[in-house]
């Protein structure tokens, strides 16, 4: 196996052999992330057959030509490899030969898997105070075997408290839609995102599919949700260039949803999809007329909108594991759940740190920045 630098257009082939792949290992992604430099990767074997590919996101520490090199759910392998090793070790070379003095990446494997009622159990118990105390519906003993492995290879998982922000959950949750028709899908929802949607109709919300036109509306009511929630915002710019360069790399990459209601934009939303994995990515509403439920008529209209593109996974992207009554998170747990869907946690992310003292000095200044 060998690894060396390929054309956009060879990841992109790539990527439309397979059912599905992370929109963060498209070329695309490279061009979003500007403070990174970025390089398409591929595998190929003894034949000179390209059997893998990935991006990768190069971080350079401040004054010093050495890097960061990041692979956010990647890279796109055969993680089910008798010996992963023979995948990531012609990976380190290479980007150690590129000044590299560290790697993280992003197993897409899943480890386990918890059903939406095992996860309302859970909260109702007293004695599971995180998701991982809770049984899981489905296990899956590769994972475990790929987790001994990367240790024994160097790797190691980053900490709780690790300051390199960049990275992405462990922990997500999905609505598997294969197989599965509309109604079904609503039936499988709790009552009360059934009541939210049907409400959401009978009051005449109105849900449409936008264009980059439409971009400053929903960004306005974006940093009306950023000042009641709490979290720092993106620039307009931000989302402007992501919407033009995803759709440039397929017109159909992402999407954008307004939820209106007698002529108020009340909820918009951001729809990303890769083959046959959609995900919901960004989500605003705004205080007024929360009662209309256009956050619900959105989900439900990216929903429908992802099964009608053949798509087998919906994904809400990203929770946290606290399932105690005063965890501030639980309520966006309780939001997903009631989709009836599944909590899902990857293998996640390892590092390699080829220079230990510089990964240490970059992980401090992560920590500090800001």
């Amino acid at each position: 196996m060998s690894v060396q630098t390929i054309s956009t257009e060879q990841h992109l082939s790539f990527i439309r052999t397979l059912p599905s792949a992370s929109f963060l290992q498209t070329p695309a992604w490279g061009l979003v992330k500007t403070e990174w430099r970025n390089e398409s990767l591929g595998w190929f074997d003894a034949d000179d057959r390209l059997v893998g590919a990935g991006l990768v996101l190069y971080r350079q520490l401040p004054k010093v030509r050495r890097y960061l090199a990041y692979l956010p759910e990647g890279p796109l392998i055969d993680w089910a490899a008798e010996d992963i090793g023979e995948w990531l070790a012609p990976m380190a070379e290479h980007l150690k030969s590129s000044g590299a003095f560290g790697i993280r990446i992003g197993c897409p494997v899943v480890a386990r898997r918890w059903y939406a009622p095992t996860i309302k159990e859970s909260i109702a118990d007293e004695r599971i105070g995180r998701l991982s105390q809770a049984l899981p519906d489905q296990s899956n003993h590769d994972a475990t075997r790929l987790r001994n492995r990367l240790r024994e290879l160097g790797w190691r998982p980053p900490g709780d408290d690790e300051g390199f922000a960049a990275g992405q959950p462990r922990f997500v949750f999905q609505l598997p839609l294969a197989g599965k028709t509309e109604s079904e899908l609503l039936a499988g929802m709790n009552q009360l995102w059934r009541r939210n949607i049907k409400k959401a109709a009978k009051l005449g919300v109105e849900v449409t599919q936008g264009s980059a036109e439409d971009l400053p509306a929903f960004h306005r009511i974006y940093l009306e949700t950023a000042e009641r929630d709490g979290f720092s915002p993106r620039p307009l710019e931000y989302f402007e260039h992501m919407f033009s360069v995803l759709n440039a790399e397929d017109p159909d990459r992402i999407r954008l949803y307004l939820a209106h209601h007698e002529g108020d934009l009340v909820a918009a939303t951001t729809w990303v999809r890769v083959g046959g994995h959609a995900w919901y990515t960004y989500g605003a509403s705004t205080t007024a007329k929360r009662e209309v439920r256009g956050s619900n008529a959105t989900q439900w209209r990216m929903i429908t909108d992802a099964l009608a593109a053949k798509a087998t996974v919906y994904d809400l992207r990203g929770i946290t594991e606290g399932l105690e009554s005063d965890d501030p998170h639980l309520g966006l747990i309780q939001f997903k759940v009631g989709t009836g869907g599944e909590a899902v946690e990857y293998v996640g992310e390892w590092d390699l740190p080829l220079n230990p003292l510089i990964y240490a000095a970059f992980d401090m200044y992560m920590r500090h920045r800001g």
